[in-house]
């Protein structure tokens, strides 16, 4: 029985791994890991026995991009009138399923490297949520990262965990006494839950958020395969994350540890840690010659890159702009006038 139904999210304004991702076309769009895209990598991950067609939820600026890269597949897409965060992008997919459809919940610009980890856990949380569970996936951390939030494991509840407590991303410290500690996850912002059950916590916790994306749904424009949400009453919602609204409101949280080579990509460090690399750790994509150099991420989309003598480094050149910074440095990638307004 295929009820396991994908809802993919794309959104984003994929600074941080700019230049090579831009406004235009972010990161899910981009084949960063391997020759597909991160967005079609999630399809094919979503899709077989067990799947239903997935809903994809974006903006109009991302639909070319979405529908280029969906192809022939069958597809809902629901088209946010603005960005109001992930729990009215949710609740918009929620209420064009069946009330008892299992919502499996992803991200489109994440990168899983073992995919039969990914499905198999996808069975354990649509196993909870056929039994109303509101189930977030915990990734098993591999280092005291500061840069994600954190579930901590409850009782055992069936092919999962009840949920203890979601944690804010904590500073260095507190992030290696969760790694030693054992039992904290990591917040990758997958989740799975029955349709009928998110909008039944949303509208108890949020119920003005629920209302509003109700009658945009209600009041919504149909055409061919695309939903147009009516933009009036969704423009009057305060956009908050899922985890925020309903995930730590909730009292039916649950979690399922999976192992899955996970990475969000969430910068240049992120994707360089993602590829190959050879035996001094250096990844290396396009025309590029490195010399005595440990760590760095050189790509390239023309231009020759060579470079001797440095470490963890990254160095990216894409059509007429070219970004260096240290590993250390590529948070602040973000805040360049180049990747702000492009």
């Amino acid at each position: 029985m295929n009820d396991i139904h994908p809802v993919i999210m794309c959104g984003g304004s994929g600074t941080r791994l700019w230049p090579r991702s831009r406004k235009s076309k972010p990161k899910p769009f981009l084949p960063l890991v391997g020759e597909t895209t991160l967005f079609e990598q999630t399809l094919a991950r979503c899709e077989g026995e067990g799947f239903a067609a997935p809903a994809i939820v974006t903006g109009t600026a991302h639909l070319p991009h979405v529908e280029a890269q969906l192809g022939e597949r069958d597809a809902r897409v629901v088209v946010e009138p603005e960005a109001k965060n992930t729990a009215a992008a949710i609740a918009l997919a929620a209420l064009v399923l069946p009330e008892d459809a299992v919502m499996l919940v992803c991200p489109s610009d994440h990168h899983i490297a073992d995919v039969a980890a990914f499905r198999a856990a996808t069975q354990a949380a649509a196993s909870l949520a056929r039994d109303d569970r509101m189930v977030a996936f915990g990734i098993t951390p591999t280092h005291p990262e500061t840069g994600y939030g954190y579930i901590l494991r409850g009782d055992r509840l069936g092919e999962g965990f009840a949920v203890e407590r979601f944690v804010e991303k904590p500073d260095l410290e507190r992030a290696n006494e969760f790694l030693a500690h054992g039992g904290y996850s990591w917040n990758g912002g997958i989740f799975a839950f029955r349709a009928g059950a998110f909008m039944d916590d949303l509208q108890l916790h949020r119920p003005a958020l629920a209302e509003a994306v109700r009658r945009s749904v209600v009041e919504a424009r149909e055409d061919g395969a695309r939903l147009h949400p009516a933009p009036a009453p969704f423009a009057e919602i305060e956009g908050e994350s899922v985890d925020y609204a309903v995930m730590e409101e909730t009292q039916r949280a649950a979690m399922v540890p999976v192992s899955m080579g996970w990475s969000d990509i969430g910068g240049w460090p992120a994707l360089r840690d993602t590829r190959d690399g050879d035996a001094d750790g250096n990844r290396a994509r396009g025309s590029v010659e490195l010399v005595d150099c440990r760590g760095v991420l050189a790509d390239t989309d023309g231009p020759r890159i060579s470079a001797i003598g440095l470490e963890n480094v990254a160095i990216v050149v894409d059509g007429d702009e070219v970004l260096v910074t240290s590993m250390a440095g590529a948070q602040k990638v973000g805040k360049l006038d180049g990747a702000s307004n492009q």
